[in-house]
Order: C-alpha cells, then sequence, then structure tokens
C-alpha cells in the first residue's frame, strides 16, 4: 500500500510536534536543579540526565534523518526508541498510584509508534522502489 500525500503530512505534523515536546523535555531534565527532580520521581537523578539525553536525541533523529535525506532508516529507529522511553514513563507513573498523569505518556508514546510505523512504511517503499528502478547489474 503506497503512502499518500496526506500520511506524509500527518507524519511531518507529529514527527514536528513530537519533536519540540521532547527537546523541552530533555533540556528540562538538565535545566531543572536535582533536588527537585528528586522530589518529583522515584527514579535516580543520573538516570533522568540519561533519559534527558536519549529524549534530546530522539527530537533531533525525528527531523534531521527525513529533512535533510540523509540515513532516512533513522528516524523510524528515534521514534521507536521513544516508544521504549513512553512505555517506561507509563509504567513508573502508573505504579505510584497515578493512573491518570499516566494517559499522557502513553499518548505520546503512541503517537511515537505512529511515526516509527509510518516512516518505517516509506523506507520499505523507497527500498523496493529502488530495487525495481536500478539499473541491472552488467554481466561479465
Amino acid at each position: 500500500m503506497r503512502t499518500t500525500r496526506h500520511s506524509h503530512i500527518l507524519l511531518w505534523v507529529a514527527q514536528s510536534l513530537l519533536a519540540l515536546l521532547f527537546l523541552f523535555a530533555g533540556v528540562m531534565k538538565f535545566v531543572m536543579p536535582a533536588e527537585a527532580m528528586a522530589a518529583q520521581s522515584p527514579v535516580p537523578v543520573w538516570f533522568l540526565r540519561f533519559i534527558g539525553t536519549c529524549e534530546v536525541l530522539g527530537a533531533v533523529g525525528l527531523i534531521l534523518p527525513e529533512l535533510l535525506r540523509i540515513r532516512r532508516e533513522l528516524t523510524p529507529l528515534a521514534a521507536a526508541g521513544l516508544v521504549i522511553i513512553m512505555t517506561g514513563a507509563t509504567v513508573i507513573t502508573a505504579a505510584t498510584g497515578q493512573v491518570a498523569p499516566a494517559l499522557f505518556p502513553f499518548a505520546v508514546g503512541l503517537l511515537c509508534a505512529y511515526v516509527a510505523r509510518g516512516r518505517w512504511r516509506q523506507a520499505h517503499e523507497r527500498s523496493t522502489a529502488s530495487r525495481y528502478l536500478a539499473p541491472a547489474p552488467a554481466r561479465s
């Protein structure tokens, strides 16, 4: 099934919003004082800073490969990595007894999964098309 222009636009909107969200969340994990982060989460501060690094890198991975059209297969991988982070955030939030607030990281994770699947499908279509459009190898 070919990807339509409409779905391509929806993927870009989702990627842009997610990149802004993860860039903000990742930077905040470095700007906030350690005491404030420790008071908000049962997770150690060093791990929150690691997650912040992953979020910033994920935000970059959502945009740059597709934008620059270099190593475009990295975009669905970045989105899949962010799904893992959001799954952990959902589980930790729900485990602390806060079920309603756990819905936000769950929804963000679903949006990341949508981007991962959509961009993976497009990458597959590009590789399939290039296989059929590539010139035949020279026989010797």
